[in-house]
């Protein structure tokens, strides 16, 4: 018999069993049904997100700034192993994703209870195994202290990315032009060269300080679908440029640097990380028997975005391409807007990556002091997270190589080792086959792999740039 969760659940843990959503926070709704209904009805009640709600929220979750780096990633694999390597990534994303879901729904029936977060199904699964038990609250711990560095990795980067264009445009702005055919080539020409991105970081640091202070991110939820509609316009903008601006003829390299590709594989699964939400998802949908539908149209919308934006994109701007392809876009005003809304964009997105992470760790001191002080602390809290993570950017302010650094170390175990541990833990009395077996020791030790060789190619490259810029100064 599986023991109870209450010996490990206590009120301010710093690792909550109930992992908090952007989702959470912007579109509340009661849960799924109990596990138990054999067909998922909901008697009585039409709450929960519909079909439709569900699919926007999954591409939400999987499109940010890492499709806009997947040009570079293509780059670095190769114009044929790229394209193939990142449709092998998502079926495997895919394919966890649904284990995931899976393992789920068999913990959930037989703990009997009406759903489950990541990190619970990891720690109930692990209570399947008898010398494993004592030790099933470290599941939990661990998948929420990977959400954790997910969640503020994903903050570095953005503030990397609202850097690293803005202060193109500001260079730039003296030369902008309304016409988009002037340029004499593909990428933004820097003009007049204006102080370090580093501080620029600074200079948003105040904002986003402000910005994660809301009391309630509801209220930043009409700022949110205007954050999403910018964003949607700024990519048909970025396809119709690249798709209309290709040279001919190709002469690209068709596979890589093998030194490159561990690159290459940090970025794409950071651009796939999107397992965070799957669960949520289907928790909160009104009709969940409809979520393996969702998750098969959603995942593969997102996989035919992102190959064929990092085809495409490479096939434009070729070797110039920059870790975000709307630092190659021309120096006119149309691309120039482009770029500034995409930042407004992920500015509103910041609030909603950050909140996962500080309602993990925030209640936890704010349980610890005196009524009169919690808003304090909870204020003062927010604003250390928010200058750590700024503070991790301004140390690598390299935009490819902290989404490849942040894609290895942590996302490569949510997405990619996490799942199949979870699901040979979760049927382990029910006799697993031994293709199941040989298949979720492969797709563990790709991402293991992965894990490794991206972190010491990110960090290895990092250190060399450093090197390098302090050897021009």
């Amino acid at each position: 018999m599986m023991s109870s969760s209450d010996d490990v659940r206590g009120e301010g843990s710093l690792f909550s069993d109930q992992n908090p959503s952007e989702l959470d926070a912007l579109c509340p709704s009661p849960p799924g049904p109990s596990r138990t209904q054999r067909h998922y009805e909901r008697i009585g009640t039409h709450t929960g997100t519909s079909f439709c709600q569900t699919l926007i929220h999954l591409l939400k979750g999987n499109i940010g700034t890492g499709l806009l780096g997947l040009p570079l990633a293509v780059k670095n694999a190769g114009l044929v192993l790229g394209p193939v390597s990142l449709l092998c990534m998502g079926l495997i994303a895919l394919h966890c994703m649904r284990v995931l879901v899976d393992c789920s729904h068999y913990l959930s029936a037989k703990m009997n209870r009406p759903s489950l977060t990541y990190g619970e199904a990891v720690q109930y699964s692990m209570e399947n195994v008898s010398w494993l038990r004592r030790h099933s609250h470290w599941g939990k711990r661990t998948v929420n202290l990977f959400l954790i560095i997910t969640q503020l990795g994903f903050c570095c980067v953005y503030f990397v990315f609202l850097s690293d264009n803005v202060k193109q445009v500001v260079e730039a702005a003296n030369a902008t032009t309304f016409n988009c055919q002037v340029d004499g080539g593909n990428q933004t020409q820097v003009l007049v060269p204006s102080f370090d991105s580093r501080l620029y970081m600074l200079c948003f640091l105040p904002a986003f300080i402000l910005l994660v202070f809301t009391p309630n991110l509801k209220y930043l939820a009409p700022l949110s679908l205007i954050a999403n509609l910018v964003m949607a316009t700024s990519l048909v903008l970025i396809y119709f440029y690249s798709i209309t601006h290709i040279k001919y003829p190709i002469d690209l390299p068709l596979v890589g640097q093998a030194k490159d590709y561990p690159l290459f594989f940090g970025t794409a699964i950071f651009a796939f990380e999107g397992i965070g939400v799957v669960l949520p998802l289907e928790n909160k949908m009104h009709r969940p028997q409809s979520f393996p539908l969702v998750l098969y149209l959603g995942m593969g919308i997102v996989t035919f975005l992102y190959i064929s934006l990092g085809t495409i994109g490479y096939m434009c701007f070729g070797a110039d391409i920059g870790g975000s392809i709307t630092l190659n876009l021309p120096n006119c005003w149309t691309y120039q807007a482009v770029k500034l809304l995409y930042c407004f964009g992920i500015f509103i997105t910041f609030a909603l990556q950050f909140y996962v992470p500080a309602e993990i760790l925030i209640p936890s001191a704010v349980a610890r002091v005196s009524e009169h002080w919690e808003r304090a602390v909870d204020l003062v809290l927010r604003a250390v997270l928010v200058i750590f993570t700024c503070t991790l950017a301004i140390l690598i302010p390299e935009l490819d190589l902290v989404i490849s650094l942040v894609g290895s170390v942590s996302s490569s175990f949510l997405a990619l080792i996490f799942p199949p541990i979870l699901q040979v833990l979760t049927f382990h009395g029910e006799g697993l086959s031994p293709a199941s077996l040989a298949k979720n020791l492969v797709i563990s030790f790709v991402g293991l792999v992965g894990f490794l060789a991206g972190t010491y190619v990110a960090i290895e490259q990092i250190v060399a740039r450093n090197a390098l810029k302090r050897e021009l100064q």
